[in-house]
């Protein structure tokens, strides 16, 4: 019975130790739980220069309503992410300008909140995010999806904020316009100020490692971002990263 008793600790001491040491390779190759905040720092500490207009902590955004998952008015990213980003806060101030941060990290529960307003009638923000479009074509032509880059910890959401007009730079359209209007590489109707804006803010952030996306102007991810395959589903809130 002992050396039965001794095979039977010996084995679960093993399979510990193996578990332990495949979270440490997990999360040397770039992947964590979903619930693990340790490497993300809050934007206020990390880039204090940044001004935060945390869109889906409000009501003014395309669902009219403040999102699942935003317990604060607060932005997280990335270590890594972040400091890139402080990188490009340093080339934006350089030409005038302060950037504005609209989203950062955004975790699955605020996904699945978004793909719950999809399913549903309600249209109360259309005129303001939408105009242009049916409801029922946002999942088709993917403005929202199951997944989003956000909840990977390394991507934002952001504009300039001009420190001579105290205003934000005139970039012809709004943040989260679903529509053609917010491709980086639609000029139609803009001006060559609002189109010279958006170069500028691309600038800036590729400049600083981020990559673009071709359908919004205002969206943009660490190109090397340390966690690609893992979508985090903590909340939004000073907590979160003070763990």
């Amino acid at each position: 019975m002992l050396k039965n008793l001794f095979r039977i600790t010996a084995a679960a001491a093993a399979i510990t130790l193996l578990s332990a040491c495949s979270v440490t390779v997990s999360s040397y190759n770039g992947e964590a739980s979903a619930d693990d905040a340790s490497d993300f720092v809050e934007l206020s500490e990390a880039v204090p220069d940044a001004i935060l207009e945390i869109r889906y902590y409000s009501t003014y955004n395309f669902v009219g309503d403040r999102i699942d998952g935003y317990e604060e008015p607060c932005a997280l990213l990335t270590k890594e992410a972040a400091e890139a980003l402080k990188g490009a806060s340093e080339s934006a101030k350089e030409l005038g300008y302060r950037l504005k941060i609209y989203d950062a990290y955004r975790p699955q529960t605020a996904v699945n909140d978004f793909i719950d307003w999809a399913e549903n009638d309600d249209t109360e923000m259309k005129e303001y995010f939408y105009p242009e479009l049916d409801k029922s074509v946002l999942f088709e032509q993917g403005y929202i999806a199951d997944k989003s880059g956000h909840s990977r910890g390394s991507t934002v959401d952001l504009t300039l904020f001009d420190m001579d007009t105290g205003k934000e730079a005139d970039m012809g359209g709004t943040f989260d316009y679903f529509g053609e209007l917010s491709h980086p590489d639609y000029t139609g109707e803009l001006t060559d100020e609002q189109i010279q804006n958006r170069n500028t803010l691309r600038d800036i952030m590729l400049k600083n490692g981020f990559k673009p996306l071709d359908t919004e102007w205002w969206h943009f991810t660490l190109e090397n971002e340390p966690y690609p395959d893992t979508y985090f589903d903590f909340p939004v809130s000073e907590d979160s990263v003070a763990k």
